[in-house]
């Protein structure tokens, strides 16, 4: 009989990836990253246990949305005061929030815990091609789409 194997905090090996988002769908982009700073993509994926890697993600502002979600798309906060709600159309965050706007796609597809706390942590993204994790060595990931 085979005995599940569970990953402890300590035996878990991380590695660095970069990706470059230019042309690339920004859903399709999201996921792809969320499954490797979840650490789904490693057989030792254990759900309690934060055995992912850390990403990073260049080239942001080239990053494009399919259809019609460029104007009819929006984000929202609100302060929690009345009238404190803030719209921002897809195409506003784009230009002016590229980072933000990444990092929300992303950040809502990990969980919404302390353990996903840890994980968003793990991500950075940046405007331009330079980065400055030259020292972690990154491998390139190349994500379809």
């Amino acid at each position: 009989m085979r005995q599940t194997t569970m990953t402890k905090p300590a035996d878990v090996v991380r590695q660095w990836y970069v990706v470059d988002g230019t042309d690339k769908t920004l859903g399709r982009l999201a996921s792809e990253v969320a499954t490797v700073l979840r650490g789904k993509h490693k057989p030792t994926y254990t759900p309690n246990v934060d055995g992912g890697d850390y990403v990073i993600v260049i080239n942001a502002d080239k990053i494009k949305v399919s259809g019609d979600q460029e104007f009819k798309k929006f984000y929202y906060n609100h302060s929690h005061y009345p009238g404190g709600m803030r719209t921002r159309s897809t195409r506003v965050m784009r230009e002016a929030y590229t980072v933000e706007w990444v990092e929300r796609a992303i950040h809502g597809m990990l969980p919404h815990t302390s353990l996903g706390d840890v994980q968003r942590k793990h991500l950075f993204v940046y405007k331009g091609e330079n980065h400055p994790h030259a020292a972690q060595q990154p491998v390139e990931m190349v994500i379809k789409g």
